[in-house]
């Protein structure tokens, strides 16, 4: 019986999953006020626009990169008063994660662990910009991630692994 039990347990070390948080870091940073101190001459009620994207690079067998970009535009009637973009990484230790899992992994749960240092990132720029405070609402990638997944569907492509 004994020797069952420790022939199982190199099989099970084998397929345990483990996942870590390796570094953060901010990959690309940038600010813009193209009206300069003309957005300061008017009433402060901006559209807010925010695109956001991730991507993901396997940097060696358990170990990817994986990058947010939050680009956020305030509009003041036409005009742009501030652009910011932030490319917010991490690199993380993946271990015995396959396929959808895996891709699910890179595509909600690391974006959703790096957009709250985007967060604050973005928000200490205006505000050193001399804007008003932005704290942009919390985002649910878990959702995005199975919309995409929705429509690589409907438009016949294979997911991506």
């Amino acid at each position: 019986m004994a020797e069952n039990e420790q022939e199982k347990a190199p099989a099970q070390e084998q397929t345990q999953q483990q996942f870590a948080l390796q570094r953060i870091y901010v990959k690309d940073l940038s600010f813009e006020s193209p009206m300069g101190a003309e957005s300061f001459k008017k009433q402060w009620k901006p559209q807010i626009n925010l695109d956001l994207n991730t991507r993901h690079t396997k940097l060696d067998d358990n170990n990817y990169d994986v990058v947010l970009t939050l680009t956020v535009t305030a509009k003041q009637d036409d005009d742009t008063a501030f652009l910011v973009e932030i490319q917010q990484a991490g690199i993380f230790f993946i271990k015995g994660l396959e396929g959808p899992a895996l891709q699910q992994i890179l595509g909600a749960m690391c974006p959703n662990i790096l957009f709250p240092y985007a967060r604050e990132t973005i928000d200490t720029m205006v505000v050193k910009g001399s804007f008003p405070p932005l704290m942009l609402a919390p985002v649910n990638f878990d959702a995005l991630y199975q919309q995409a997944m929705v429509q690589q569907k409907e438009k016949g492509e294979a997911p991506k692994h």
